[in-house]
């Protein structure tokens, strides 16, 4: 396959078009406020006085949460306008932000240098898991642990815009247009990919597989968004992952 330059920018492609949507809606979307994000949050625990690195930062929700939960905040993404609200969101907290790649070397991150790594929803842009994982691996203190979310791939599997003509063994990328953020709907790409895959990869990183999570959706959705609270009550839309080092 032969790879265009920008394979591993698909996330900074998207979220450039809709960032001011994106960071208008997030905070109380409730695939994001009642679902994925207390579940993370959750497998992260107690951070006061904690490093984290919150990688994959968008606007800066995340962010903002574990500084004001007491955390020192080391924030990266790879999208420049994602990281100008995220200054705005998170001014006058410790957090410092840097604009960096999942695909790439973190090399402005020492080694041993972090006592939490969160990533909430963007691996999905990422295609090979292994060397970001790796990465998260380095720069970890000895016992630090990682918490990441991604799409069900089970869900995703399911979805035949999702898995196209690939087998379930394949990792493709795939697109959809987004409803939930006004329009017009966002174009967004990502990677559909085994369950193996993620966990094998997280395994041959180093890290030790602590807790996995299908999440259910919090009762407060149920009133807000009776039909998403129902559907995601019967099958999960994300994973939610610990793994420690």
């Amino acid at each position: 396959m032969t790879r265009r330059p920008d394979d591993n920018q698909i996330g900074r492609r998207a979220y450039s078009t809709f960032a001011d949507r994106y960071d208008a809606a997030a905070p109380t979307k409730p695939h994001n406020a009642l679902y994925e994000r207390p579940a993370s949050l959750a497998l992260l625990g107690d951070v006061t006085g904690l490093d984290v690195v919150d990688a994959g930062c968008g606007s800066g929700i995340c962010s903002q949460k574990l500084a004001r939960a007491g955390a020192k905040v080391r924030a990266f993404d790879i999208t420049p306008k994602m990281l100008e609200l995220a200054r705005k969101r998170c001014a006058g907290l410790d957090v410092e932000f840097h604009e960096g790649d999942l695909a790439k070397p973190l090399d402005w991150l020492a080694i041993d240098s972090t006592d939490a790594i969160l990533c909430s929803l963007a691996l999905d842009y990422v295609e090979d898991l292994k060397p970001v994982f790796t990465e998260f691996h380095r720069i970890a203190r000895p016992g630090g642990r990682l918490v990441f979310s991604m799409g069900h791939p089970i869900r995703d599997w399911g979805d035949a815009r999702a898995r196209g003509n690939a087998d379930y063994f394949t990792t493709n990328r795939w697109g959809l247009h987004w409803g939930g953020f006004g329009e017009p709907n966002p174009y967004v790409e990502s990677y559909r990919r085994p369950l193996q895959d993620i966990l094998n990869g997280l395994s041959e990183a180093g890290w030790r597989l602590d807790r996995f999570v299908e999440p259910l959706p919090v009762a407060e959705m149920a009133v807000v968004d009776p039909g998403h609270f129902a559907e995601l009550s019967y099958s999960p839309a994300f994973i939610c992952v610990r793994a420690i080092k």
